[in-house]
């Protein structure tokens, strides 16, 4: 199980291709995101925790933050990656269809999630937090979600 007992804030973020056959309205944007995560990484400092990405039709982006101030103050600054990629999908989007963005924050209280993890890599929570082995009264959901 992964352990946190710091809020946190989980943010899924991704895209849906709406035209496949249109290969020029969304193949110049695939990059983007990866680029950013490579800026995140690179820079700790801004709060960011770790994540992992799905590729398909729909791309999804789980991400971990260390607080919301974090994911705003990256979203809002124009001297990283993220604002100026933003303007120019809404520019090139205003009257297009072809590619969907979307997103969902929630901010994580101690408590209020919990996790476990078999046979697997190091993922989502238990990429970013302490792992720990269940015994005892962490068998159970509940168990964990009130150990943090």
């Amino acid at each position: 199980m992964a352990e946190n007992s710091d809020p946190f804030v989980l943010f899924l973020i991704g895209m849906r291709i709406n035209a496949l056959w249109k290969p020029w309205t969304w193949v110049p944007v695939l990059p983007t995101m990866p680029a950013m995560i490579r800026e995140l990484a690179r820079q700790p400092e801004l709060g960011y925790l770790g994540g992992d990405v799905w590729l398909g039709r729909t791309i999804i982006c789980v991400q971990n933050w260390k607080d919301f101030d974090s994911l705003e103050a990256y979203a809002r600054a124009g001297d990283h990656l993220h604002l100026p990629a933003w303007r120019k999908f809404n520019r090139l989007s205003a009257a297009e269809t072809d590619l969907g963005v979307w997103h969902e924050t929630y901010e994580i209280k101690p408590g209020n999630w919990e996790s476990i993890y078999v046979n697997m890599l190091p993922f989502g929570a238990g990429k970013v937090f302490a792992a720990s082995r269940i015994a005892g009264h962490k068998e159970r959901a509940r168990g964990r979600r009130d150990s943090l």
